[in-house]
């Protein structure tokens, strides 16, 4: 059999939670398969079936999937840190990105520097070494900030 009856018997994770009977126009069942009932558990128990519902509804049907997705990962996140929910881990990763920066400033400093000695030293001529004055502004704050004056590589 095709159609509502035989989809009812492999209800979406949204209707099997909310115990009611997955017709053919389901909303949940593209997003919220029964192979994986936590998803909608957790974006049930966070945003409520009601306004996930709306949610989905609103999005065009290109985006829908890439919507459930983002719910789902921002409820598991505001179940793990009630408080700050995704937000934490995108100032983590907003964090390490300056820390990698800083980093690859200083490694391109050092490069300068060793590329520099190294030449005069050995009498091997000029080496077309980059200036660091392309760096931004934050990194080179960050340099001074941490007392190094990297200034003879600007």
């Amino acid at each position: 059999m095709k159609g509502p009856e035989a989809r009812s018997s492999t209800s979406c994770a949204a209707c099997r939670l909310q115990k009611r009977r997955c017709t053919s126009n389901c909303i949940f069942a593209p997003h919220f398969r029964s192979d994986d009932p936590l998803k909608f558990a957790q974006v049930h128990k966070v945003f409520g079936a009601s306004n996930v519902s709306k949610i989905l509804s609103e999005v065009p049907q290109e985006q829908r999937d890439d919507t459930a997705n983002s719910l789902a990962y921002e409820a598991e996140a505001r179940l793990r840190d009630p408080v700050y929910g995704c937000m934490r881990t995108i100032a983590l990763l907003q964090r390490k990105r300056v820390e990698l920066q800083h980093d690859l400033m200083l490694a391109r400093a050092r490069l300068a520097h060793y590329i520099a000695s190294n030449s005069s030293q050995f009498g091997k001529g000029h080496v077309d070494m980059a200036p660091l004055s392309h760096l931004s502004p934050l990194c080179i704050e960050q340099t001074q900030s941490f007392g190094w004056n990297l200034s003879e590589f600007y």
